[in-house]
């Protein structure tokens, strides 16, 4: 019906407006995208724009099947660098584990990781920017962490898996070569230039 849809839109070459709570039928068919929420607009952009470059939370997680990941930590700052950090560690007990991922300086346009040093924010990756692949592993040393895969769904041409990680609940879109299978403890690489960071308070985007 979307490709039947499409081929009218063209064919008469007129302006349709299509109401929908599918975000894969926004994402398939419109050329421009307004995001609702409580009967007000939030974003007006083409649908990869909202992909890449949501403006608050609510935007976010709608752009996107699976939706992207939310993770609560905070950013902080080492020797002029910005890191984001998530996890708990209890030294007294040796349990847990806290992770520190080195963001790259485009994530501070503008400054704008400046005044959140030390606070509390949203971390934002999409399940496609988490890898369970060697050779990736080996790229991305600086985002890697340990997660325990509690279920996997062969797609076909993916896999999702869905995985804990520091009380955190994970989704990953993996290759369907993956090797990892339900209560493995494996590693994963999150892509650092593609974590998007959120006001905690507010859930507006900080940078994307």
């Amino acid at each position: 019906m979307r490709t039947e849809l499409s081929k009218l839109h063209l064919r008469l070459g007129t302006t349709f407006i299509y109401v929908t709570h599918d975000q894969v039928e926004a994402m398939t068919m419109a050329d421009r995208i307004v995001v609702m929420k409580d009967g007000f607009i939030q974003q007006v952009d083409t649908p990869q724009h909202l992909y890449e470059t949501p403006i608050n939370m609510f935007v976010a997680g709608f752009m996107g099947s699976p939706q992207m990941n939310f993770i609560e930590g905070k950013i902080i700052k080492i020797g002029g660098e910005f890191y984001v950090e998530f996890g708990s560690e209890d030294t007294k007990h040796r349990v847990g584990v806290k992770y520190t991922i080195k963001l790259p300086e485009s994530k501070n346009v503008k400054g704008a990781l400046e005044e959140y040093v030390d606070k509390e924010i949203v971390i934002g990756i999409r399940p496609e920017h988490i890898h369970d692949e060697p050779e990736i592993l080996e790229k991305m040393p600086e985002g890697v962490v340990e997660a325990n895969v509690e279920v996997t769904e062969l797609m076909g041409a993916e896999t999702y898996l869905y995985l804990t990680c520091e009380g955190h609940t994970l989704t990953a879109r993996v290759a369907p070569t993956t090797t990892a299978k339900t209560n493995d403890t494996i590693k994963i690489a999150i892509e650092p230039a593609k974590i998007h960071l959120f006001d905690k308070e507010t859930e507006k985007t900080i940078t994307n």
